[in-house]
């Protein structure tokens, strides 16, 4: 049993990547978009799809489904652009969702010693056990993509 004192209230937006619900903190969204064109090039970091271009910025593309379910999304319906701090700054990532997005307001149990780097924490709702994810272990660091990590050769195409 987990003790009042471990359990935190906190806005959570979940996440449909196929059949699977996710959640992130809501502090770390910055908006929901529709799908746009992804911008492809030639990178050493399977982890980025490519980039997209939001509000003037470049943002990258990280489809985390296949770290979390072993296969890619088929489909993308929307794009979650959520943010992570690096140092003082704040970076933005857009995480391809499958489904539809929903705010709520949920009591988070901390992770566990013996979690997967990826859970931040878990949340209860609607009956099922809900993985809040910890998007650092799930993507890249701004030196991973960033324009000297690239490849000057065009990469294999899988």
């Amino acid at each position: 049993m987990i003790a009042a004192d471990q359990l935190d209230a906190r806005s959570c937006v979940l996440l449909r990547l196929g059949e699977r619900r996710f959640a992130l903190t809501a502090e770390q969204i910055a908006e929901l978009v529709a799908p746009t064109r992804v911008f492809r090039f030639a990178h050493r970091t399977p982890e980025v799809d490519g980039v997209i271009l939001r509000r003037g910025r470049v943002v990258p593309v990280c489809d985390v489904a296949e770290k979390l379910m072993g296969r890619r999304l088929a489909s993308r319906r929307f794009y979650l652009i959520a943010t992570r701090r690096r140092g003082t700054s704040l970076d933005w990532i857009a995480l391809p969702v499958s489904g539809e997005c929903e705010l709520i307001t949920a009591d988070l149990t901390p992770a566990g010693a013996s979690d997967s780097p990826h859970v931040a924490a878990w949340l209860s709702h609607d009956g099922e056990v809900i993985e809040v994810l910890n998007l650092d272990a799930l993507t890249p660091g701004p030196s991973e993509f960033s324009p000297n990590a690239s490849s000057s050769q065009p990469e294999a195409h899988r």
